[in-house]
């Protein structure tokens, strides 16, 4: 007697579809080529990845150190002004750029075996060089003006490495969510912007009130992040990340906030890869 065969369900694409070796090179190539692309055809070229936070940078400091003296009392300010909106452009414009990321490359996502995270992971991987060319801008502004180097500069991959997590987390998020809920653009666009506000960029913690300062530290990992920036890059005599976060015991409550936000945004993108094609 024969039997009729039960219809199998086939997963689609997967998030490291082809092992982890190949979505890393593909990351890499990709990456590698979206940087390249970004300035094709201007007139400045790459000098757009400098120019672009410097001209952010011009503004904000005209407004909030020659019109509203804002940073007076704030050691080294100009700099770390510019410091503080390095970093955070990488991670508003990586994630940013990543919300949209799998919608844009539908037809290579369509394929069974391309493995889909590294979609997202390369807008975060052309960020991440743009960032590593500001940053050499950034020191050399530093020695211009006059910081004197410290030992503590050695210790910048320190902050850079839980910047790109985090980062990477989100961009990971967004763009699995986006392809299901259309809204995510919008809502990161706010949620961004007070990211921005609601971050010591271009303030020093200890400018906010007691009440909310300790609050800050703890729910917002980027806040100890550019924190400990400073204590480290601009002023040594800051109190630190973990000084602003209460003690020792305090500072393990972002670094749980960022550990969960990279968790969530791998387990959801691992979980929506299969049916991601089908959606588009």
């Amino acid at each position: 007697m024969s039997s009729t065969a039960l219809p199998r369900q086939i997963r689609g694409p997967s998030a490291f579809g082809g092992g982890l070796r190949r979505a890393l090179y593909l990351t890499w190539i990709i990456g590698l080529t979206e940087y390249r692309l970004t300035y094709f055809g201007s007139a400045l070229g790459y000098l757009w990845s400098l120019m672009r936070p410097l001209m952010l940078f011009g503004v904000l400091y005209v407004v909030f150190s020659q019109i509203v003296d804002f940073g007076d009392d704030i050691v080294n300010y100009p700099m770390l002004l510019l410091f503080n909106i390095v970093l955070f452009n990488f991670f508003a414009d990586a994630s940013t750029k990543a919300v949209t990321s799998v919608v844009d490359r539908e037809a290579i996502v369509r394929k069974m075996h391309f493995p889909g995270m590294v979609i997202p992971l390369a807008r975060v991987l052309s960020g991440g060089l743009n960032l590593a060319v500001s940053l050499i801008a950034v020191f050399v502004f530093l020695l211009a003006y006059g910081v004197d180097p410290r030992w503590t500069w050695l210790l910048l991959p320190l902050l850079l490495v839980p910047l790109v997590l985090l980062t990477l987390g989100v961009a990971m998020l967004l763009s699995a969510l986006y392809v299901r809920f259309r809204d995510v653009a919008p809502i990161w666009a706010v949620v961004s912007t007070a990211l921005f506000y609601g971050s010591p960029v271009l303030y020093a913690i200890d400018k906010v009130p007691e009440d909310y300062r300790q609050v800050l530290m703890l729910v917002n990992p980027l806040a100890d992040i550019l924190e400990q920036g400073r204590s480290w890059v601009i002023d040594p005599n800051a109190d630190g990340a973990i000084a602003a976060a209460g003690g020792g015991a305090w500072i393990l409550v972002p670094i749980a906030v960022g550990a969960a936000v990279c968790a969530l945004g791998v387990w959801v993108f691992n979980r929506e890869a299969p049916r991601i094609a089908e959606r588009l």
